[in-house]
């Protein structure tokens, strides 16, 4: 064991999950790689939990943030900021919701327990719809709501939640169908659910379940929820934390793949925007964002600094198109792993849009989950230097493989050669 894993152990929660059994401090990163502190170098295929959105040191990033750090850091939200206008104007836009609002927060836990607060406040019920394998962060709300079991340590909560099928299209009850009925068969047990209780304030959904696996339900589902929501007033808030920013690669926001209703009523979002800085946020409605009737600010919130590295980090997103790039890079690196898994007993299945990736592993020969699979691989690859993330509910275990959106073919095919071996390994 190491000093500094000793130290960790001594004076940080038990319950502060480290991967791997040697776990590893990441002293520094350029482009798609990251060093340890031995010095080894690594093929980075998680991100930081899909936060380094564009790529590790990147100079216009680190030139923002540095520039901003010698005028000023910090002010609050009492004051007015600059650039926290700038980029809520250009997150309002891109967000597609009519008179758009902004409000930024330091995580997407703060900013999904912001939307519950909206929701809830603005239909003055404390009922709220989430989807099973769901979730949406670590706060007392958030917590409540999620719907996988391993992140919801208390099922105490200031919210009544009652959980709806539809979030995994492989599992549970309507996997055998085809998509049209697979929809079909969800929306029907939504209204069933609609008619034994009072109308809730809002369904909470995330367009592909991030911890949950990278699972996704059909094209269409949520649009069809939204059509069943808005016959009661319900609101539709899209957990955009992981999906947002191109990262699916055929649209900017996941929602898209469900726009024929049109946009969420709420949309939060975190992580990659902010290129590993602490940035989250709330996008609603005016009347919706405006319906609080008592003080509010964020200490923390759209800091400058923050502010600076976000505008920056979408600049270069948008100049560079890198939700083209990971539309037909991670296009071929799905292929490439649904390739290796037709070889393998132990994947059940390749699943993802754009750099967004899902790799299920099962007992072979079964349809039962496989975690200890799952640690071997994870472990494989790290040794041939290549890191990749891990998820999953009650009976499932998978693979989760998000790069940088910069990710580069060669970079693509080497990854998915380290991880070609590492499952072989298994």
């Amino acid at each position: 064991m190491s000093d500094l894993y000793g130290r960790h152990r001594s004076v940080l929660p038990d319950w502060l999950a480290l991967y791997y059994a040697d776990p590893i401090e990441i002293t520094h990163g350029e482009g798609r790689h990251v060093w340890d502190a031995a010095g080894n170098r690594y093929l980075d295929f998680f991100g930081g939990i899909l936060t380094t959105m564009t790529a590790h040191a990147l100079p216009e990033i680190t030139k923002a943030v540095s520039e901003q750090a010698g005028r000023i850091v910090h002010s609050s939200t009492l004051y007015l900021n600059r650039p926290m206008v700038e980029l809520a104007e250009r997150i309002a836009q891109l967000s597609c919701i009519p008179d758009a609002r902004v409000f930024f927060t330091t995580s997407g836990t703060e900013a999904n327990d912001t939307a519950l607060l909206l929701a809830t406040t603005y239909r003055q019920s404390n009922q709220i719809l989430a989807m099973r394998n769901s979730y949406h962060g670590r706060s007392f709300s958030a917590v409540g709501i999620t719907g996988n079991k391993g992140w919801s340590p208390t099922s105490l909560s200031p919210l009544q939640t009652l959980y709806v099928h539809g979030g995994v299209r492989t599992r549970g009850p309507y996997a055998e169908l085809g998509d049209a009925d697979f929809i079909a068969a969800c929306v029907e047990d939504l209204r069933d659910l609609l008619g034994h209780i009072r109308p809730p304030a809002a369904l909470i959904a995330e367009p592909i379940q991030g911890v949950g696996g990278f699972t996704a339900p059909p094209d269409g589902l949520y649009a069809a929820f939204r059509e069943v929501l808005q016959e009661q007033d319900i609101l539709w808030i899209a957990d955009e934390v992981q999906t947002g920013w191109g990262r699916t690669g055929e649209h900017f926001w996941g929602w898209q793949a469900h726009g024929q209703s049109g946009p969420p009523d709420i949309l939060t979002f975190a992580k990659g925007i902010g290129n590993g800085m602490s940035i989250g946020g709330v996008v609603a409605r005016a009347d919706i964002m405006n319906c609080l009737d008592s003080n509010s600010i964020s200490t923390f919130g759209g800091t400058q600094i923050t502010m600076a590295a976000g505008l920056a980090n979408l600049t270069y997103l948008l100049e560079h198109d890198l939700q083209g790039n990971a539309r037909r890079v991670g296009g071929l690196l799905i292929e490439r792993l649904r390739a290796i898994g037709a070889q393998l007993p132990v994947v059940r299945e390749v699943r993802g849009r754009g750099l967004m990736i899902g790799v299920e592993l099962v007992e072979p020969g079964t349809d039962e989950a496989n975690p200890q699979a799952a640690s071997a691989v994870l472990e494989a690859a790290r040794e041939a230097g290549l890191l990749i993330g891990k998820g999953g509910a009650h009976n499932t275990s998978a693979l989760r493989i998000a790069p940088p959106l910069s990710l580069t073919v060669a970079e693509a095919e080497e990854g998915a050669a380290i991880l070609d071996r590492a499952l072989r390994s298994v």
